[in-house]
């Protein structure tokens, strides 16, 4: 799993951010995503944050990328709707 977390003074930028980021995974928390475990995803999205969003940066502006290994997601914490994430949810009616 790999998480990118950012934060953006700007609101169109942080907005375009988000959009960008909804192509290849799913929003976990408000500026948190969740993408795809390859290594050509993760390329695709450092390429574009250099050639399209490093240069939107103002000085309080950032972006974390964390490559989660298999054993140490099993570790995390979940609570809320979080906690809900892996487990199958089987409605009854």
């Amino acid at each position: 799993m790999i998480l990118i977390a950012y934060d953006f003074s700007n609101d169109k930028t942080r907005t375009k951010f988000a959009k960008f980021l909804k192509k290849y995974g799913r929003r976990i928390q408000y500026s948190v995503f969740k993408i795809k475990n390859s290594n050509r995803v993760l390329q695709l999205v450092m390429k574009e944050i250099d050639c399209r969003f490093k240069k939107c940066f103002e000085n309080t502006d950032s972006i974390l990328i964390m490559k989660v290994c298999d054993g140490c997601q099993h570790k995390a914490i979940k609570y809320g709707n979080m906690s809900y994430e892996d487990k199958d949810v089987i409605c009854l009616e």
